[in-house]
């Protein structure tokens, strides 16, 4: 296709050496499996695409190249222990120039210009990017005496090396401010790779945030978040081996690191809508724009360059307003709004719109083509999905009813790359109506491992399904194979020859999927089934900086998530909890099978009194010791009834990191 052909040209000496790697045998391998194939009706449908959509638009692949510097010697990023963090090399089949059937065309051209690695200039002398080390870019701004780097990536070894090429390839500068666009953690996790506590403790590095960014930056992996975790494997395709079969793209940049992740608390806030400062020589002018990508975020205007930094706000996909792995439903309609506000007060003056995730766009005219491409797919999202639901249509109707229009099609910028029209049809409905569809029959439905029994006995069992199941497969009818394989499977856990179908049905939709998200859920389910789940290992524990970071309050919390109220309920208790080197105390209740905690308080008769200095509370709060192997080693003291915390020790609940999603997948 005659969009590859930038790229190829650019990556050709690469390519001679790595288009054997190990890699292209994986994919080999993994090709030779029973289903990997694209069904003809797959690749019809592939074909219909490539002539559909507006491949004759190669812009993108103009700007994702301009200004490219330097690569490193390497292609992969390495932990101490030599343990791989990242690596580019598991993707080197994207550069070869083919066609493949079992990628949506659309998404293939999205997962090829991803394939940026290396550093590039965005303004001569002052601003840079890092691209291809992590999931975001790290972006780097000259001031008078050293770096201010906008975004730090997801892990300190990933981030420690995009700064090190910066400073091998411009010359080498201190690091005099630090900027988190938002509360995800691959735009702060890699702070630590770049600049030490010890630095931003003595005042000579600031660190920059918008409001709410600690409390977001916890709260949205905590408390959920070993489901989070779990689903997120499989919205990444963590165990999906990346191949024209697997896993190929992220939509926003190729996938996750895996190194270690951290976490250094803001020196300053923005809390203001807008506020102007200068650091190190450099005017910003911070817009925080809430309820948008994240809770917590800001875009960024440089007046004096004309340039737009727009977080995450803006990128080269239609981003997710309900997520996979699992987060607060987003609202669209303000999205659409925060653009716009940045369109009008920034947009019409800009020469550079920089994101934290793909690509820049260059000209003012192109980039107010993008800005309202933006605003206008957030605005349609939420608006057409009112005008539906005004006339009926429920949360499970409107994903097959919602149409983007043909205009928001024909540009790339706002294809369906990590959110798709689907999630995010459905996700609308649920912010402003909720879950229930009005419908009595599914206000309080049974669960599928409940009524898929009954639905196999009613279509005259399992035989009779895999016969039907394989006519719908063998015609390209695919939702609906899935739509009894999956009754089957839940009544039938066992039963492999359904498991191995539904797989089967499950990898056609993934290929044929644009959304990123949706081929890698598709892919892993189709690997789980086949396979069983991979056995995940017990998450790491949280780190240091994390845990500093994590406030008192929001671990009691956490830890209210793991009681068990019916091993809970009927005992009843209190606690007062001091920690004097924070100059706080808290009132811990166990009540109704229920853990509550509220800050500033003090029982008068309470069973127990904790008293135990925060910095050795975050001992417990990493993992690394509980809390009475604390007090019993004489950190920290227990006045009264020493059995209350027997008592909540023998309630808590060790969360499974790798807990069962499909039916009959759990490793034996």
């Amino acid at each position: 296709m005659n969009y590859l052909r930038h790229f190829v040209a650019a990556r050709a000496a690469l390519l001679s050496f790595l288009l054997f790697s190990a890699t292209a045998i994986q994919a080999q391998d993994h090709f030779n499996q029973k289903g990997s194939m694209a069904s003809e009706y797959t690749a019809q449908l592939q074909q219909q695409l490539r002539i559909s959509l507006p491949f004759e638009d190669d812009r993108d692949f103009t700007e994702s190249q301009r200004g490219f510097i330097a690569e490193p010697d390497y292609r992969q990023i390495t932990a101490a222990n030599g343990r791989v963090v990242w690596d580019m090399t598991r993707y080197d089949f994207l550069l070869n120039g083919e066609d493949y059937d079992s990628i949506h065309p659309s998404l293939q051209r999205q997962a090829t210009l991803n394939m940026n690695y290396g550093l590039y200039e965005v303004i001569p002398e002052f601003m840079y990017q890092v691209r291809g080390f992590d999931l975001a870019n790290m972006t780097l701004v000259r001031g008078d005496s050293g770096w201010i780097i906008f975004d730090v990536l997801l892990a300190e070894q990933t981030a420690n090396a995009a700064l090190t090429l910066a400073n091998e390839q411009l010359g080498e500068l201190p690091v005099m401010a630090v900027v988190y666009s938002h509360s995800h953690v691959d735009h702060f996790g890699g702070v630590r790779g770049v600049v030490s506590e010890e630095e931003v403790a003595a005042g000579e590095v600031e660190i920059i945030a918008p409001s709410g960014f600690m409390h977001e930056a916890i709260a949205e992996n905590v408390y959920a978040g070993n489901a989070m975790s779990r689903r997120a494997g499989l919205q990444y395709g963590r165990n999906v081996p990346s191949s024209p079969f697997g896993q190929v793209d992220s939509a926003i940049g190729k996938g996750l690191a895996a190194g270690s992740t951290g976490l250094i608390a803001p020196t300053l806030v923005i809390e203001d809508d807008f506020e102007e400062h200068t650091i190190d020589g450099v005017t910003f002018v911070f817009q925080n724009t809430p309820g948008t990508e994240a809770p917590a975020e800001m875009n960024t205007w440089f007046p004096e360059q004309k340039v737009f930094w727009a977080a995450e706000n803006i990128t080269a996909t239609v981003h997710n307003v309900y997520t996979l792995r699992g987060a607060l439903v987003r609202d669209a309609l303000s999205w659409s709004k925060q653009i716009n506000e940045a369109l009008y007060r920034f947009g019409r003056e800009a020469e550079v719109l920089v994101s934290s995730h793909n690509w820049p766009r260059w000209g003012n005219e192109r980039i107010q083509e993008v800005m309202r491409a933006q605003r206008d797919a957030y605005a349609n999202l939420n608006n057409q999905v009112l005008f539906l639901a005004n006339q009926g249509v429920t949360i499970n109707e409107v994903h097959n009813e919602y149409l983007v229009p043909e205009s928001l099609q024909q540009q790339w910028n706002v294809r369906q790359y990590h959110g798709s029209e689907f999630h995010n049809s459905r996700a609308v409905l649920n912010r402003y109506l909720g879950y229930w569809d009005g419908n009595p029959a599914t206000l309080a439905p049974l669960s599928p491992t409940d009524s898929s029994p009954l639905y196999v006995e009613m279509m005259g069992g399992s035989e009779a399904i895999i016969v039907k199941a394989e006519e719908l497969h063998a015609s390209g009818e695919y939702r609906l194979a899935m739509e009894i394989l999956n009754k089957l499977v839940y009544a039938e856990p066992d039963n492999q020859q359904g498991k191995d179908l539904l797989a089967d049905v499950f990898e056609q939709l993934g290929y044929q999927y644009e959304s990123a998200s949706m081929r890698n859920v598709f892919l892993a389910s189709a690997q789980e089934l086949r396979n069983g789940m991979q056995t995940i290992a017990a998450p790491r524990g949280t780190s240091p900086s994390m845990a500093r970071a994590m406030t008192t309050a929001q671990w009691w919390d956490a830890v209210a998530t793991r009681v068990d109220s019916s091993l809970a309920d009927g005992n009843d208790y209190t606690i007062n909890f001091v920690t004097p080197d924070t100059d706080q105390s808290f009132v811990i209740e166990m009540s109704s099978g229920t853990l509550s905690n509220i800050v500033g308080y003090a029982a008068e008769n309470a069973d127990a009194t904790i008293t135990i200095n925060r910095t050795d509370l975050d001992t417990v709060i990493m993992g690394q010791a509980t809390l009475p192997e604390q007090l019993q080693n004489g950190i920290g003291s227990i006045e009264g009834d020493a059995s209350v915390l027997l008592s909540l020790a023998a309630v808590l609940t060790v969360f499974n990191p790798g807990f069962e999603v499909l039916p009959g997948t759990m490793p034996q």
